[in-house]
């Protein structure tokens, strides 16, 4: 049985660079994997690889379970909206495309979707790492980030986890020197769009993008373990996440009157954060918040070692 955590990720710095010949964006973004985690436990299931056996006149269900001997079974302390779950099970597909392998996939779901923090894409991350140890396909790294490029953009950061630089979709990384250790609290306000990511990307304007250098400028101070400052943070987002999300200037306001000294946009939003050197500052930040105000997490950052360690 292989247990591994799936972490949730801010954005120090998130760049938009243009549009793309392809119809994606151009990015240039300093990621950081942070300890509000889902959870994945993936074990043999030799039961299913018996009920996949063929059958001489199968349903079409007998089908699906001769070709993909896989299950996922998902807890959720989260709404999951769509198929937002499944992205372990798509990762498995990848691995296993002819149903040659069995497995169980246990996800405790923890981090909110649809809130800029990865989590779904760490799912995916997280179960391609764990499925090359328990089948022992002892994959190059390299053939483990084709397959999360065909999953998503941010997939490849999670294989890796820690403080990485991020270029082109987002799927070309380079591995930075693990961040000073702060903590965060994390606000997740009770507002969802459908395709969010998109949605974001058609409400930019020419005057949110920008040519990289304050992503580049981090990353070089991060490599002299230098710590970030409020300053070096810089969302591209900002101005079409507060008008597109409506009320998340309020939740803005009350984090600022909380405690917080600045207030960051997750990815593409709209979840909300603030750095604090101490956990102490944060959790009386985040008592002095309330839970009305949306989902509040206090959050450590996790360098790539401990975001990545695989149990089992």
């Amino acid at each position: 049985m292989i247990r591994t955590i799936a972490p949730a990720k801010i954005n120090w710095t998130l760049e938009v660079l243009g549009k793309r010949p392809d119809g994606y964006h151009e990015v240039r973004t300093v990621m950081q994997t942070i300890d509000l985690c889902d959870e994945i436990t993936l074990s043999p299931a030799p039961d299913l690889r018996q009920r996949a056996r063929p059958h001489p006149d199968p349903s079409p269900g007998d089908i699906v379970a001769r070709v993909f001997p896989h299950s996922l079974h998902c807890a959720s302390d989260v709404d999951l909206p769509g198929d937002s779950g499944l992205t372990p099970y798509y990762a498995t597909q990848l691995l296993d495309p002819e149903g040659e392998r069995d497995v169980r996939i246990s996800l405790t779901k923890r981090i909110p979707v649809a809130a800029g923090l990865g989590g779904g894409s760490s799912d995916a991350a997280a179960t391609l790492r764990g499925l090359d140890r328990l089948w022992e396909l002892g994959l190059p790294g390299e053939e483990l980030a084709r397959l999360a490029r065909e999953i998503g953009s941010d997939v490849a950061f999670f294989l890796s986890g820690g403080t990485a630089l991020a270029e082109g979709r987002g799927e070309r990384i380079t591995p930075l020197p693990d961040a000073p250790e702060a903590w965060l609290v994390v606000v997740v306000p009770p507002i969802f769009m459908p395709e969010k990511t998109k949605r974001m990307y058609e409400a930019l304007r020419p005057t949110d993008f920008s040519d990289g250098q304050r992503t580049e400028a981090l990353a070089e101070r991060l490599r002299q373990g230098k710590r970030a400052s409020g300053k070096d943070l810089f969302n591209a987002f900002d101005r079409a996440a507060y008008e597109s999300f409506a009320g998340l200037a309020t939740h803005r306001d009350r984090l600022l009157a909380a405690g917080a000294k600045r207030v960051h946009l997750a990815g593409a939003g709209p979840a909300l954060f603030s750095v604090h050197s101490s956990r102490a500052e944060a959790e009386g930040t985040a008592a002095r918040l309330g839970s009305e105000h949306g989902r509040v997490f206090v959050a450590r950052m996790l360098g790539a070692a401990e975001a990545t360690r695989i149990d089992g």
